[in-house]
C-alpha cells in the first residue's frame, strides 16, 4: 500500500494508508507532549491502529529533534556561537551566559564568566566534530553493507571457513580429554572459589570489553519502547517495518539470553541461570585464555577442557551490530542473523544501542534499575514509551518484590568445602549471610537445626512489620545490609553457589554433619507454602510441559536482601505462619512503586504510558506520578474514540434475569442457586439470538467450576449445548491454545454448515489467560458476557496494607470515596475493561457487551469504562427490554454503512425462546 503522508498543523506525518481522524489526533497530540518533554497517558482502543499511531507520531518527532539539531550544530560549528533557544533543549553552554556588565551567580567579574563560557564552547565544538565524524563514518559503514553484497556477504564465507577449522579442533580436543575427567574437575573446582573484589577494570576484562571502551559510540537521542511480552514487542517490529520509517530507522532488539544465545550447547541447558551461568564461565575462560602471563602457569593446562564461547567474537559482534543497524530486524531475524555471523545476537543488540534509533524491550530491562544497567541502557534525555501499560503498577510492584528460598544449605556446605581456599572477607560475608538465614527462620518460630517439616509453629497466621521493626525483631539492625548486598553482586557468590549445587549436590561433610545438612536440604523447601519434602513429586501430565530446573536459591536471599534496605515507609515484610515451619513464608511487599518508576521519569526527556485499554487513569496519576514527584501540569492525559459506528456496538447493563431476579453477584450471594440459575437462564437467551462465539466471563476459576458444576446438574448446560457447544479455559497455560483452536474451529464450522448448533460459548476467568492478548474478532466474539464484579479479595493482608498506606500518603478529595477504597474499585474495572475489550477488534466488527450485575448501573462504575463503550451503554432494569435490544440488532440494524457476511448477521431464522422463567 503506497505511503501517505499527512500534514496536521504544520508537522507532516507519513503513514502507510489515509489515516482515521482519530489516528491524526494521535499523532498530533503525541508529537506536541515529546516536543515539551512532557509525561503522557494515552489510551487507544484495539482495532485503532494504535501501534502505527505510536511508530509514525514518535518517529516523526524524532525525525524533526534530529533536523533541527544538526542545524544547530552546523550553525555552532559555522559560528562558534551558541544559537538562541526556546528554552526546551538548550546546550550545555548555555548556562554560563549572563548579562554582560553584570557580575557572574558566584560574584566573579564579567570577564571571568565570558571566560568560562567561551572555553565551553570550544570543548562542545570539538565535542560536536569528534560526534560528526563518528556519526559519518557509521553511515559510510552501513551505506556500504546496504548496497554492497559483497561486502556484507565476505565475511560470512570467511567466518565458514573459521567453522570447519573449530569443528576440527573441538574433534581432536574430544579426544585428547577422554582421559582427563580428574583434571576437568578440579579446574571445575578452581572456578567455584571465589576471588577477591575485582576492580571495576578487571570486571569489565572479564567481560570482554578489555581495550575497546575508547570505541564506544556517544548514545544518540533515541525511543525506548516497552512492552510485556516477546510477542507483543515482535509484533510492534512487524508494523515498524510495514510503516513507511521501516528502511530507514535503526532499530535494535534486546532480549534475554533464553532468547538470544545461538550456542546450541549452552541453549539446551534449558534453566535460564544455567544459560547465564555457563556464559558467563565462558567469558571468564575466553579471558584467560588470552592473558599469556597466566596461561605459563601449570594449572591453566588444567583449564583448556572449559572452551570459550565461539560466538563471543569482537570482531564479529561488530559486524553483527552493523548488520542489526542496516535494516529492521525482529527478534527471531536476529537470532537467525547471529547464527550465519557466528557472532552472538545478545552481546552485539547491546553494541548497537548507541546508535541505534528505536531500542525495542522487555518491560523488565527497562523497569529494574540493575537490569537495565547490566544491559546498557541509558536514559538520560531519551524518551521512553511504555505500551499495554494498564498493569504499569502491578509490573513494577512485582519486580521489586521478593519471596525468600532457603539457601542455608548449600551455603554451609560450599563454606566448608573451600574453607581453607577462602579468603577472610569471604568466610566473613558469607558467615553473616549464614547468620541472616538463621534468623530469619528463627523469626518465623523455627529451628536450622532440625528437620522443617516436623517442626509445628506455636503461633500460626499471617503478621505485617515495617522494614525497621521487621530488622529489630531479627535482631539484625546492627549488619549493614548494603555491604552485604554489594558483595553478593561483585562476588557472584550467587552464580558461583549455583554452580556447585549443579556440580556436586548435597555433598556429605565431615563425620557427624549429615544428619544436620539432611535437615538443611530440606529447608530449601521450607519457605514454599505447601511445600513438604515427605511428598513425592506428582507426575507430569501428558501435554504438560516440565518446569524448567529452579534459579540459584541465593539469588532469592539477594533480591530479599536488597528490598530489605527500602525506604521503612515504603514497603512491608508479610511473616506467614502456617502450621509447619516447610509451610511458612518470608515476603517482602513494595508500596510504593513510584520510588521505582521515579528514576525512570527524572532521567527521560519524555515518557509516554499507553495502551489499549487505560481506564481508570486516576491510579497512574495519583500512586505513580505523583508519588514520583511529577507535577499535574507536566501530566497530559489523551484518549480517543473506537473507529466503529456507534451502532457496531451494543454495551447492556442487565439488573435483572427472565424470572425477574435481581443479578447481584456479590461475594455472599452468588453462591445461592437461584443466583447461578439466573445467570444460565440469561446465557441460554443470548445463546438463541446471538450467532458465532460468545464469551463468558466468571470472577474467578473457583466460582467459574462451581457454576459449571450448578449448571449441569440442573440440567442448564445440555440446554446450552443445544445452541453453543461449551468450552471451558483451563489452567493450565500449555492448554490454551489447543482449546482456542477447538472454539475456532467449532465456530467456523458451524457458520459453514446450517443446523441448531450455531456457534460456541466459551466460559473464561478474569485475569485468567484469555482475559488478555486474546483476539476475540468477528465471530470468536459476537458477545462477551461478565457475570459479577470481579473485586479482588479485600482480606487479603497485602491488599489491606496497600489500602492503608494509600488511605496514608494520598490526600482525600472531599465527596470522594478513600484512596484505599478506591484503588479496590479500579483494579476490578481495569480487569473487567481488559475482559470486554477482547472484542471490538478492527473498523468492521461488531458485537454486543452484556454486563450481569446491577451494581454496574451505578454512575460512578459506569464513569470507569472506557469512554467508546460509555458512550452507547445502555442500562436496562429488566431483561425483556435488553433482550429485545438484542432481538432488534439481529433483525439487521447493525452494520447498516459496512454489512458483514451474512454469516457474521445477528440471525432471528430460528425460533426464540420466551422471556420467562419457565422457559429457557
Amino acid at each position: 500500500m503506497a505511503n501517505k503522508t499527512q500534514e496536521v498543523g504544520g508537522i507532516e506525518f507519513p503513514f502507510p494508508y489515509i489515516p482515521y481522524s482519530i489516528q491524526k489526533d494521535f499523532m498530533t497530540e503525541l508529537y506536541q507532549v515529546l516536543e515539551a518533554g512532557k509525561i503522557g497517558i494515552f489510551e487507544s482502543p484495539t482495532g485503532t491502529g494504535k501501534s502505527l499511531s505510536l511508530i509514525c507520531g514518535a518517529l516523526s518527532w524524532l525525525r524533526d529533534f534530529e533536523q533541527k539539531k544538526r542545524q544547530e550544530e552546523a550553525h555552532l560549528l559555522e559560528t562558534g556561537t551558541v544559537p538562541s533557544t526556546d528554552g526546551k533543549d538548550p546546550p550545555p553552554s548555555s548556562s554560563c551566559q549572563e548579562t554582560p556588565g553584570t557580575p557572574g551567580t558566584a560574584g566573579e567579574p564579567d570577564w571571568v564568566t565570558q571566560f568560562v563560557q567561551r572555553k565551553e564552547e570550544r570543548e562542545l565544538v570539538d565535542r560536536l566534530k569528534e560526534e560528526q565524524v563518528r556519526r559519518k563514518k557509521r553511515e559510510e559503514r552501513l551505506q556500504q553493507i546496504r548496497h554492497n553484497a559483497q561486502l556484507k556477504y565476505a565475511a560470512k564465507r570467511l567466518r565458514q571457513e573459521e567453522e570447519e577449522t573449530e569443528n576440527l579442533l573441538r574433534l581432536s580436543k574430544e579426544m585428547l580429554a577422554a582421559g582427563a575427567g580428574l583434571e576437568q574437575l578440579e579446574a571445575g573446582e578452581e572456578e567455584l572459589v571465589l576471588a577477591e573484589y575485582e576492580s571495576d577494570e578487571e570486571k569489565r576484562t572479564a567481560s570482554g570489553v578489555e581495550e575497546e571502551e575508547d570505541l564506544e559510540e556517544e548514545h544518540v537521542t533515541k525511543i525506548y519502547y516497552c512492552s510485556r511480552t516477546h510477542s507483543q514487542l515482535a509484533q510492534f517490529v512487524h508494523e515498524v517495518q510495514k510503516s513507511p520509517f521501516g528502511k530507514e530507522t535503526r532499530l535494535v532488539s534486546l532480549g534475554s539470553r533464553q532468547n538470544l544465545c545461538v550456542n546450541e550447547d549452552v541453549k539446551n541447558l534449558g534453566s535460564v541461570q544455567l544459560i547465564n551461568d555457563r556464559c558467563m564461565e565462558m567469558q571468564r575462560s575466553r579471558h584467560e585464555k588470552k592473558n599469556k602471563a597466566e596461561e605459563e602457569k601449570p594449572k591453566r593446562r588444567r583449564q583448556e577442557s572449559m572452551a570459550a564461547c565461539p560466538f563471543y567474537s569482537y570482531e564479529q559482534m561488530q559486524l553483527l551490530r552493523d548488520e542489526i543497524l542496516v535494516e529492521v530486524k525482529d527478534i527471531e531475524q536476529l537470532v537467525t542473523l547471529g547464527k550465519e555471523a557466528r557472532a552472538c545476537p545478545y552481546y552485539g543488540s547491546r553494541f548497537a544501542i548507541p546508535a541505534a534509533q528505536l531500542v525495542v524491550l522487555p518491560y523488565q530491562i527497562l523497569l529494574h534499575a540493575a537490569t537495565r544497567k547490566a544491559a546498557g541502557v541509558r536514559l538520560q534525555g531519551q524518551v521512553v514509551i511504555i505500551d499495554e501499560a494498564h498493569n504499569l503498577i502491578d509490573t513494577i510492584t512485582g519486580i521489586h518484590s521478593a519471596e525468600l528460598c532457603q539457601a542455608h544449605s548449600q551455603l554451609l556446605q560450599y563454606m566448608e568445602r573451600y574453607r581453607k581456599r577462602l579468603k577472610a572477607k569471604n568466610l566473613m560475608y558469607i558467615k553473616q549471610i549464614l547468620y541472616l538465614l538463621e534468623k530469619f527462620v528463627s523469626v518465623l518460630g523455627g529451628n536450622i537445626k532440625q528437620n522443617p517439616n516436623t517442626q509445628s509453629l506455636l503461633q500460626t497466621g499471617t503478621e505485617l512489620r515495617t522494614i525497621n521493626d521487621f530488622l529489630f525483631q531479627c535482631q539484625i539492625d546492627n549488619i549493614n545490609l548494603f555491604k552485604v548486598q554489594r558483595y553478593c553482586e561483585k562476588s557472584m557468590v550467587s552464580r558461583k553457589l549455583f554452580g556447585f549445587t549443579e556440580r556436586y549436590g548435597a555433598v556429605p561433610l565431615p563425620s557427624g554433619e549429615q544428619p544436620r545438612l539432611a535437615g538443611f536440604q530440606r529447608f530449601l523447601q521450607s519457605l514454599h507454602p505447601g511445600a513438604t519434602e515427605a511428598a513425592s513429586p506428582a507426575p507430569v501430565e501428558e501435554g504438560e510441559a516440565r518446569a524448567p530446573r529452579p534459579a540459584s536459591p541465593l539469588m532469592h536471599i539477594e533480591g530479599f536482601l536488597a528490598a530489605l534496605t527500602t525506604a521503612n515507609q515504603d514497603g512491608r515484610v508479610i511473616l506467614s505462619r502456617q502450621g509447619s515451619l516447610s509451610q511458612s513464608s518470608l515476603k517482602f511487599l513494595l508500596l510504593n512503586p513510584a520510588v521505582h518508576f521515579a528514576q525512570v521519569v527524572k532521567e527521560c526527556r519524555a515518557v509516554i504510558i499507553a495502551g489499549g485499554t487505560m481506564q481508570p487513569v486516576s491510579d497512574f496519576r495519583e500512586q505513580l506520578l505523583a508519588c514520583a514527584g511529577v507535577g499535574a501540569e507536566r501530566v497530559v492525559e489523551f484518549s480517543c474514540g473506537h473507529v466503529i459506528p456507534p451502532d457496531h456496538i451494543l454495551p447492556l447493563v442487565i439488573c435483572r434475569g427472565p424470572s425477574n431476579q435481581q443479578l447481584e453477584f456479590t461475594y455472599q450471594k452468588r453462591d445461592l442457586p437461584p443466583m447461578m440459575d439466573e445467570a444460565g437462564r440469561v446465557l441460554c437467551n443470548l445463546c438463541n439470538v446471538v450467532p458465532g462465539g460468545v464469551v463468558c466471563f466468571f470472577p474467578s476459576y473457583e466460582y467459574q467450576r462451581q457454576v459449571r458444576a450448578h449448571w449441569e446438574k440442573s440440567g442448564l448446560l445440555a440446554r446450552l449445548a443445544v445452541r453453543k457447544k461449551v468450552f471451558q479455559e483451563p489452567k493450565r497455560a500449555n492448554q490454551v491454545e489447543q482449546v482456542l483452536m477447538e472454539y475456532s474451529r467449532c465456530i467456523k464450522s458451524c457458520g459453514q454448515a446450517a443446523g441448531m448448533v450455531t456457534g460456541a460459548l466459551l466460559l473464561s476467568v478474569v485475569g485468567g489467560k484469555m482475559s488478555e492478548g486474546i483476539n476475540f474478532s468477528d465471530d470468536l466474539g459476537r458477545c462477551v458476557v461478565m457475570v459479577g464484579m470481579p473485586y479482588p479479595n479485600v482480606t487479603s493482608p497485602e491488599l489491606q496494607e496497600k489500602m492503608a498506606y494509600l488511605d496514608q500518603t494520598l490526600p482525600r478529595t472531599p465527596g470522594q470515596v478513600p484512596p484505599g477504597k478506591a484503588v479496590v474499585e479500579n483494579l476490578c474495572m481495569k480487569a473487567v475493561n481488559q475482559s470486554i475489550g477482547r472484542a471490538i477488534r478492527h473498523q468492521k466488527d461488531f458485537a454486543s457487551i452484556v454486563l450481569l450485575d446491577q451494581r454496574y448501573a451505578r454512575a460512578p462504575v459506569l464513569a470507569k469504562l472506557p469512554a467508546w463503550i460509555r458512550d452507547c451503554v445502555e442500562v436496562k432494569a429488566a431483561f425483556g427490554p435488553a433482550f429485545a435490544a438484542l432481538r432488534k440488532v439481529g433483525l439487521g440494524s447493525a452494520c447498516p454503512q459496512q454489512p458483514p457476511l451474512p454469516q457474521c448477521r445477528f440471525s432471528l431464522s430460528f425460533p426464540l425462546s420466551p422471556v420467562s422463567s419457565g422457559e429457557v
